[in-house]
């Protein structure tokens, strides 16, 4: 039996990439990190309860070792590498500005969670943060400072939004 190679494209923060003579069963996880060289993409548990994989599909937060290579032709993702352009997403600065990290492992997958929920929710309660992230483990218990880290992102996201630049908008006519 001869096994299939297909070619697949897809748009990886923004630039398109194909994976050639790659096996369609293979997990985005490892295509990702071992293909389109996305170290931020980490490999936790392999079966999509710690959340380290985190990555957008289509905008929205999901696993990577859960889906496969080969069905996701045309799909768009966005890894933490991708996340933002030349500054920090305000989830990243409050990541640090909140000394969230310990050892580090989980953190891309965190912030990608999180990114992804405020961008749904900008002001979520208490309640939907804990919803959104319970799928996401961190080993060193820094869950409070993830929350505060969530909530001060939040702020500024919401802050940023009620900001109106007269420079950048167009003028629209009757």
């Amino acid at each position: 039996m001869t096994e299939v190679m297909l070619v697949t494209t897809l748009e990886i923060n923004g630039q398109n990439q194909s994976f050639e003579d790659i096996d369609p069963s293979m997990p985005l996880l490892w295509a990702l990190r071992d293909h389109a060289g996305m170290q931020g993409v980490k490999y936790g548990c392999g079966v999509g309860q710690c959340g380290a994989c985190t990555v957008w599909l289509d905008g929205f937060a999901t696993r990577a070792c859960q889906l496969t290579i080969g069905a996701l032709d045309g799909r768009s993702i966005t890894t933490i590498e991708g996340l933002s352009g030349d500054t920090l997403h305000p989830v990243q600065q409050a990541w640090i500005d909140n000394d969230v990290a310990q050892c580090g492992y989980c953190q891309a997958g965190q912030i990608m969670s999180a990114a992804s929920l405020l961008e749904r929710n900008p002001n979520p309660t208490d309640d939907e943060i804990e919803a959104a992230m319970a799928g996401n483990l961190c080993r060193c218990g820094t869950y409070v400072r993830i929350k505060s880290a969530i909530k001060a992102a939040s702020s500024v996201m919401t802050a940023s939004a009620l900001f109106y630049n007269a420079v950048q908008t167009e003028e629209v006519s009757a």
